[in-house]
């Protein structure tokens, strides 16, 4: 099974053409404060990489939540991460970590999931997601960028990694504590 194969498959819940490097996962993770968070949210962890990073950082005591729509993927990560801090919270959360192909999906759909996830957050709380530099100036993208403004108090945007295919950039957004 590879993310190639599952992209062609199911391109609209799967977004990516070949599996996020590590360091795309380091620039997910740093800076989030996961090592102090006690809950987090992954959407989209697909294969598993931004999962072993944000699990990597975690404390003992943390729980995360890692949401995945492809099921062959889910099945997948099921299997092979066999961590007691994967959980499912009904509780506000401290960080949301996507995967997720934002400008693949309708904007409706879009629109739903960031409402969820500025829902779950704790005041204070950071979401945090990446886009590929070669479609940043795209309709699609520009809207997503926008819809993140709009929906948190504070949006940054990381330097592009260059050590990723395709290289891509993350976006941090924080609500206010």
């Amino acid at each position: 099974m590879s993310i190639t194969t599952e992209f062609l498959r199911r391109p609209l819940t799967t977004g990516a053409v070949a599996a996020s490097s590590r360091r795309l996962a380091h620039a997910m993770t740093e800076g989030l404060g996961l090592e102090r968070a006690r809950i987090v949210v992954e959407l989209g962890p697909g294969t598993g990489v931004f999962t072993d990073a944000i699990l990597a950082r975690l404390a003992p005591d943390a729980r995360l939540v890692a949401v995945e729509l492809n099921p062959v993927l889910a099945a997948r990560l099921s299997a092979t991460r066999r961590d007691t801090r994967l959980t499912v919270v009904g509780e506000p959360v401290d960080a949301v970590v996507s995967g997720l192909p934002w400008t693949v999906m309708p904007r409706e759909r879009r629109g739903q999931i960031l409402d969820a996830v500025t829902e779950v957050l704790a005041p204070g709380g950071r979401f945090t997601t990446f886009a590929y530099l070669h479609a940043a100036w795209t309709p699609p993208a520009r809207h997503f960028t926008a819809e993140l403004a709009c929906r948190f108090d504070r949006l940054e945007r990381s330097a592009v990694v260059w050590g990723n295919l395709p290289p891509a950039f993350v976006h941090r957004a924080t609500q206010n504590p």
